[in-house]
């Protein structure tokens, strides 16, 4: 029998219902709403509690700007790059409010130091810490929208053009870069399926 993951609770609730939506309407994303969501992204769990990340929210002319940047970057790529990153322009200058997070580079700076072993080595292992805590801010920012009834997606391929969008946003170059547009769904749509847990779980006793 499947289990219905909605009647669990309500994190399983927002879970599940989470989508990747990336047409909005014209509906404004309140600031008190906007706060929210950067408060529970703020809570994710951070190597060394560094909260190595910083976040950017776009709004107005800024996001207009950013879109047509995003736009413009496209002709540097073939397809389906091109498509992908004009797709994401769509969505930013669909959407009311964009988040963007940047990581600091506190936690590189702050490990190696830590650290007595090869240079090159400790950078990579806080480098790659600082990469997980970043993400998980961002997993908890777009749960945070879904259970506030805000829609939300990770436009991954930015990172094509990550150093030059950080530069855009007035940022230092960095090794993580999320764009999330958020705002209210223009169309709801029911999301991929998954694969089953039997296809991708590895049991060991």
């Amino acid at each position: 029998m499947q289990t219905d993951f909605n009647s669990i609770n309500q994190v399983f609730s927002t879970i599940v219902n989470r989508r990747s939506v990336r047409n909005f309407s014209d509906k404004d994303v309140s600031a008190e709403d906007v706060d929210k969501i950067l408060h529970a992204a703020n809570l994710a769990p951070s190597a060394h509690n560094q909260q190595s990340w910083r976040f950017i929210v776009i709004r107005g002319d800024m996001k207009k700007q950013l879109a047509a940047f995003v736009s413009s970057c496209a002709s540097d790529f073939p397809k389906p790059s091109s498509t992908l990153l004009r797709m994401a322009s769509r969505s930013i200058i669909s959407a009311p409010a964009v988040i963007a997070v940047a990581n600091t580079a506190e936690l590189i700076e702050h490990g190696t130091g830590l650290f007595s072993i090869d240079k090159d080595k400790a950078y990579d292992f806080f480098r790659t810490m600082e990469i997980q805590s970043s993400a998980a801010a961002v997993e908890n920012m777009l749960l945070a929208a879904t259970s506030l009834g805000i829609a939300s997606v990770w436009l991954g391929i930015l990172y094509l053009v990550k150093d030059d969008v950080l530069e855009f946003l007035g940022e230092k170059k960095g090794e993580f870069m999320a764009v999330i547009p958020i705002g209210y769904p223009d169309t709801l749509n029911k999301g991929p399926k998954k694969r089953s847990l039997e296809k991708i779980v590895k049991q060991l006793d």
